[in-house]
């Protein structure tokens, strides 16, 4: 299995291949409440985040639009785009409300976004901080969202943990976020069940 090792900055990991998935990934075990965490808090915290997905630029600050109500815009988009991407590797009909989200940030990106004569294309977001951010990742949601790389999007094995990601592997088979995280608590699962038959899977020690 050709597994890349997670890239890890202060804020997080950056294991999902594609700036919109480790967007999505900012919240860490998803699927269990118990874990669950944000891993990035408040407007400088995205900022910072935002220059180590290499989505900002260098020196990058939140900027005068660090209020609450764009960040909150900020985290809207995260969580439809983790909603339509749940729905996406379930193969489910995508949840309309999450959908208008991400095509609501879309239209206003574009909006007030520049198109420099360049080639190839591209859309250059226009507003400065969080703003940018947002603008920035919607227009590389749509680039995903369009691409081959839709059948590659796959969702982390692990129970609870529900990181994204793309499998760029020769065979496809790629299960874990990290094979050293996930991976190594599946195999301390396995492990354990071996050596206590009896226990069933209720039996584990592993996080």
């Amino acid at each position: 299995m050709n597994e890349e090792g997670p890239a890890t900055t202060a804020d997080v990991a950056l294991i999902g291949g594609h700036p919109v998935l480790d967007f999505v990934n900012t919240v860490a075990w998803r699927h269990d409440e118990a874990r669950r965490a944000d891993r990035v808090n408040g407007a400088d915290g995205w900022a910072r985040w935002g220059v180590a997905a290499g989505v900002l630029r260098s020196g990058a600050t939140a900027g005068q639009d660090a209020d609450e109500p764009a960040r909150l815009a900020l985290v809207e988009l995260r969580e439809a785009l983790w909603a339509v991407l749940d729905a996406l590797v379930d193969d489910r009909p995508l949840p309309r409300p999450a959908w208008d989200s991400v095509r609501r940030a879309l239209v206003e990106a574009r909006a007030t976004a520049a198109l420099p004569p360049t080639l190839p294309l591209r859309w250059q977001p226009a507003p400065p901080g969080l703003a940018a951010l947002r603008g920035t990742l919607a227009l590389q949601a749509e680039h995903l969202l369009a691409s081959d790389d839709l059948r590659r999007i796959h969702r982390c094995a692990g129970p609870g943990c529900g990181w994204f990601f793309l499998d760029r592997s020769r065979a496809g088979t790629r299960r874990w976020c990290s094979s050293g995280d996930c991976g190594n608590r599946d195999r301390a699962r396995r492990h354990y069940a071996r050596k206590h038959p009896s226990a069933g899977p209720q039996g584990s020690k592993a996080p």
